[in-house]
């Protein structure tokens, strides 16, 4: 549905992105994610057409819509839009708000019976049909968000862009309203590129996730692939938070507090990584000691531990750790140590 071919893109004689190649296939999440002026949103308006590629082209449903010799315009590309602060008219209803989607040069020729279909049936799949007179204002901000997705699938768009839609919500609103959202973009069979810079949002809605780093791809897959194979420490670390352990290959081993663990891909003296999950480190006190208990700070679903490991050079090596629901450490218990090492990784700096 939306193919990126070797887009480069700058602001001026600032580059924004490199070489970016993604695909978005008919029906599919894909998410782009990574810290702010990564790029991820730049690739969105270059989709929109609000920006042109330096290099490269663009094909949405197999046409050119962009490169850097052509430019389709946006309002001709039947591409749906949903911003981060909704941009809703206050002085429009909500009924009023969706018809202004519906100008454009694809819907002008529509009858005004086919025009409130479509606003009633856009209304009925975000589960607001009674608000249709309402204004802005009067609605939270979770109704105000599901308007601004009913008007961007009025016009039956291929193809959707959300820019970070749900950061205005608080965490457990936004936690239903995503939910909401995947639900009726699923039903709708709707392709989506979405833009975040959080994990877990990327996680539940994506079927693709890009993860992005100063402009380029560092890695691209399905949300388990990045998740549990992740290629470099920064992919690892924006899926969660992490522990890491920094030291240097002997032979083809790397020796860390938790054992040695062999590593063909580096050479000896090379400097390494072990970078675990606080998921990832369990905590016993069944077996011999090798840490301490700090601190300890119940979160709901799960604790939050701070440790203290002595190393053999003398110095401390401060870890912590997640573990789910109580617990009956207390500061000061000497506890054992080990990793989970489906969510440990070791990486060679280069």
């Amino acid at each position: 549905m939306l193919e990126f071919r070797n887009i480069s893109h700058a602001y001026g004689q600032t580059p924004s992105i490199y070489d970016i190649n993604l695909t978005v296939n008919n029906g599919e999440v894909v998410s782009l994610l990574g810290p702010s002026g990564c790029g991820k949103s730049t690739i969105l308006r270059l989709a929109a057409g609000l920006e042109a590629p330096l290099a490269g082209e663009i094909y949405l449903d197999g046409k050119l819509i962009a490169s850097a010799d052509h430019m389709t315009p946006a309002e001709d590309r039947g591409i749906g839009l949903v911003f981060q602060d909704y941009a809703l008219f206050p002085h429009m209803s909500v009924y009023d708000n969706i018809v202004y989607s519906l100008k454009g040069n694809k819907t002008q020729n529509l009858s005004s019976g086919e025009i409130d279909t479509k606003i009633r049936d856009a209304l009925n799949h975000v589960d607001l049909a009674e608000y249709a007179e309402a204004m802005p204002h009067e609605l939270s901000g979770g109704q105000q968000q599901r308007v601004a997705l009913a008007r961007a699938l009025a016009p039956e768009p291929k193809l959707i862009l959300l820019d970070e839609p749900y950061s205005g919500l608080d965490s457990r609103l936004r936690e239903r309203i995503r939910d909401d959202m995947l639900h009726i973009l699923k039903e709708l069979n709707t392709s989506v590129l979405m833009v975040t810079h959080d994990s877990e949002e990327a996680m539940f809605m994506s079927d693709q996730i890009m993860v992005m780093r100063r402009g380029y791809i560092e890695q691209s897959g399905r949300p388990i692939d990045l998740y549990c194979r992740p290629q470099n420490p920064f992919v690892a670390e924006f899926f969660g938070e992490v522990n890491r352990y920094d030291g240097k290959v002997t032979g083809q081993t790397f020796k860390t507090p938790f054992g040695d663990f062999p590593i063909e891909s580096a050479n000896d003296g090379q400097p390494a990584s072990l970078v675990i999950r606080h998921e990832g480190l369990m905590v016993h006190n069944d077996s011999t000691p090798n840490a301490e208990i700090v601190e300890t700070r119940l979160l709901g679903r799960y604790t939050f531990i701070h440790l203290s490991m002595g190393l053999d050079n003398g110095e401390e090596l401060h870890l912590h750790a997640r573990i789910p629901g109580l617990n009956m450490f207390a500061p000061g218990d000497q506890v054992a140590l080990a990793i989970d090492e489906s969510q440990a990784f070791i990486f060679p700096s280069h």
